[in-house]
């Protein structure tokens, strides 16, 4: 086994840190490949841009930031000893919270003395005659490693189009994605929020308590489900507790590795009373199962409109405008964007500091000193807050220069879109590893179980390799192709791609639309990631 500890190794100019591992990022995938190398004696550490653990829950710090998966199910389930004893007090935590439970996880398992903070990685270049990477920080720190894991996020690039006129705003500018540490108080203060995605539609009622004034841009309306949120019950969590293991059992028997009950009825084979009945169960019991409701409404356009028409009814008897509501009223597929989860969000436009601006027909033109212009009016405002999204699956990891054989660019062979084999590895680009990459379930599942199943297929094919003296393993081009044109004909049955999502990269301009995500479900995923270990890693080339 390899000597753990790094050895710095004297050049003529710098010090060039040589490691068998290089992980980018800290949050859930980094900690965990961090603490399943360590415990297999594998020299690695992680570098990190913020200056704390947590990942997307370390930077989105904005009011009434929420995770939309049930607390229980949200978490670790690599060690027992750390599900028995971690205490989530709500059913759906907080950011707060969940970062809590981070810097938990990174003290309980002493991750922090192999994690270098506040460093970004600027280029991963691969050597073919050395078979290693070299890897640069923003600082000038020089590594060598045989092995890059990508652990970025699949939203941890922040998006921000661009505004004319943005950098002659006199008032303060807030992205939801890069929140400051410090509280943010609009108390008597114009406000006014870009956007209508999740982050927008967990925020926007905080803010609307706080602001004089609450003006909120929309171009586009999105379907969004009461959270029902509330306190954890202690004898509901000892239940679970005494069983977690048949939790997680359950959880990676379903499509979204999320333990919610498989729907066995199709909406167009119900009746309209029953259906109704089935709607309004969900939506009483809140969150994205009501998307569980019936079988068909992610592949049956006619089943996807009788939920997408409830959606709109309740909104129509929430909002008591009825411009308002019909504004608010998404025309859409139901599901083909992110299902948002959300607390009072539309009781908020009933209050009279709270309007609504549409956009769609009439883009804002300008940021002026003193706000926006849109439709030929100024808003003025005191605070902007860009509730823009990400640049999902691919941009943290585009914003890196990574090259690989014959000196070829990611970005450049992703122009078209991402190509990966399983979302783990990218042809040309040998021993780099991404986590829940472009290509993989990701951000279509509950994301702890993702990462761990990559961390730990990635973990073991390491292993694999140092044991039999393997350097290099590569996915093929075959395989490769193989795979993309698999997600995509998977992709093509459902209705999650008919509509301009991040899903497809339709909220960046210039980017390809392909849609990135496997839509094929966390077991089938996973049997064909074993049958590839299981067959000597099919489709990789190894030497």
């Amino acid at each position: 086994m390899r000597d753990t500890q790094q050895s710095i190794n004297e050049t003529a100019d710098k010090q060039v840190r040589t490691l068998e591992v290089v992980i980018v990022g800290a949050g859930f995938a980094g900690m965990y490949m961090l603490h399943r190398l360590r415990e297999l004696g594998v020299s690695t550490r992680v570098y990190e841009t913020g200056s704390g653990v947590g990942g997307t829950w370390y930077w989105n710090r904005y009011p009434g930031a929420r995770c939309d998966v049930e607390s229980m199910q949200y978490s670790y389930q690599f060690s027992d000893e750390l599900q028995q004893e971690w205490e989530w007090p709500e059913k759906y935590s907080p950011q707060a919270d969940i970062l809590d439970y981070a810097n938990h996880v990174a003290d309980r398992f002493d991750l922090r003395r192999d994690i270098q903070f506040n460093t970004r990685i600027v280029s991963a270049i691969f050597n073919e005659k050395t078979k290693k990477w070299n890897i640069k920080t923003d600082d000038g720190e020089q590594i060598l490693a045989n092995f890059c894991v990508m652990a970025t996020g699949c939203l941890s690039s922040t998006n921000l189009p661009k505004f004319k006129g943005l950098h002659v705003f006199k008032g303060k500018t807030y992205h939801t994605g890069q929140w400051p540490h410090e509280t943010v108080d609009f108390d008597g203060m114009k406000v006014g929020v870009i956007g209508t995605g999740s982050s927008a539609i967990q925020s926007i009622p905080m803010f609307a308590s706080q602001a004089d004034q609450l003006y909120v841009f929309q171009r586009t309306p999105n379907y969004t489900i009461p959270a029902r949120n509330a306190f954890l019950d202690p004898e509901e969590v000892k239940v679970i507790k005494a069983d977690y293991s048949g939790l997680r059992a359950r959880a990676k028997t379903k499509p979204s590795g999320y333990d919610l009950p498989i729907p066995t009825r199709a909406a167009l084979e119900t009746s309209s009373e029953d259906r109704l009945q089935e709607f309004e169960s969900k939506w009483e019991n809140g969150g994205v199962a009501f998307m569980a409701s019936f079988k068909d409404l992610l592949f049956d356009k006619d089943a996807n409109d009788t939920a997408a028409e409830f959606i709109r009814k309740k909104i129509r008897e929430t909002v008591k405008d009825p411009k308002i509501a019909n504004l608010l009223s998404p025309n859409n597929v139901i599901g083909c964007k992110r299902l948002c989860v959300d607390t009072g969000y539309w009781e908020t436009f009933n209050r009279s500091n709270v309007s609504l601006i549409d956009v769609s027909n009439h883009p804002i033109e300008t940021i002026t000193e003193n706000g926006l212009i849109t439709d030929g009016r100024e808003y003025l405002l005191d605070a902007i807050v860009f509730a823009t999204g990400f640049d999902a699956m691919t941009g943290a990891l585009l914003n890196i220069d990574i090259r690989g054989r014959s000196g070829l660019k990611l970005k450049d062979k992703w122009s078209g879109g991402p190509k990966t084999y399983l979302g783990l590895s990218t042809a040309d680009f040998p021993n780099l590893f991404t986590i829940t990459g472009p290509g993989s379930p990701s951000v279509l599942t509950n994301m702890l179980p993702s990462i761990e199943q990559h961390v730990e297929w990635i973990s073991d094919c390491i292993m694999h390799m140092l044991t039999n003296g393997i350097k290099c393993i590569e996915a093929t081009q075959d395989a490769e192709d193989d795979w993309v044109e698999h997600v995509n004909e998977v992709a093509d049955l459902s209705l999650r791609s008919t509509c301009s999502s991040w899903y497809v990269g339709a909220n960046i301009e210039g980017k390809a639309r392909v849609f990135m995500p496997y839509i094929g479900g966390f077991p089938r995923y996973v049997e064909k990631c074993e049958k590839v270990v299981a067959n000597n890693y099919e489709g990789f080339v190894t030497n």
